[in-house]
């Protein structure tokens, strides 16, 4: 027996079944990037999964050029550990877009642009990022806590692209930091 979920899910002319792909789409797609995006921020933060952790991190910051390795630690860390949960949530999405938006523009830097395939590129983290921008632009969708926020749910696309820029601009000042 189908019921009217069923026909509305799988009906190819229905806007609400496009709605509900659409939304379980962008879950799916904001699952994935903000909790590998949080994963990472926990190895520079605790070691966990195999990561360094703070003095290791530190240090590699060091390496990089950055002044105050470890405080730089911290906040890489903790920008990818909360604008991950953020993103993996759908909780303030704009703001998760626009710190981890100043991350890839470091990890990008960081990285160079002399290959894009591995082992040397830079593949994954431009389909890391591009997958961040993309959520931020499009939003988080209904199955996300900003959609039960009365202050949140309406769409507001130049607040999205506007914390994109807020990140990028954020990011460039911290690699003027670099030496």
């Amino acid at each position: 027996m189908q019921t009217s979920w069923d026909r509305t899910l799988f009906s190819t002319s229905s806007a609400l079944a496009t709605t509900v792909t659409h939304d379980t789409g962008l879950l799916l797609l904001r699952l994935v990037v903000g909790l590998s995006m949080a994963g990472h921020g926990t190895m520079k933060l605790f070691g966990w999964f195999g990561g360094p952790g703070l003095t290791a991190t530190g240090k590699g910051f060091t390496m990089a050029g950055y002044p105050a390795g470890d405080a730089m630690a911290v906040i890489a860390g903790l920008s990818e550990t909360l604008g991950g949960l953020g993103l993996a949530l759908g909780l303030l999405t704009p703001l998760a877009g626009a710190v981890l938006t100043g991350v890839f523009v470091n990890i990008l830097d960081v990285r160079g642009f002399g290959a894009y395939f591995p082992p040397k590129g830079i593949e994954l983290e431009v389909v890391l990022f591009a997958a961040i921008i993309a959520l931020t632009l499009t939003g988080p969708g209904r199955y996300a806590v900003d959609h039960y926020l009365p202050v949140l749910r309406a769409p507001r696309p130049r607040y999205r692209v506007l914390a994109l820029l807020a990140g990028a601009v954020v990011g460039f000042v911290v690699l003027l930091l670099r030496d």
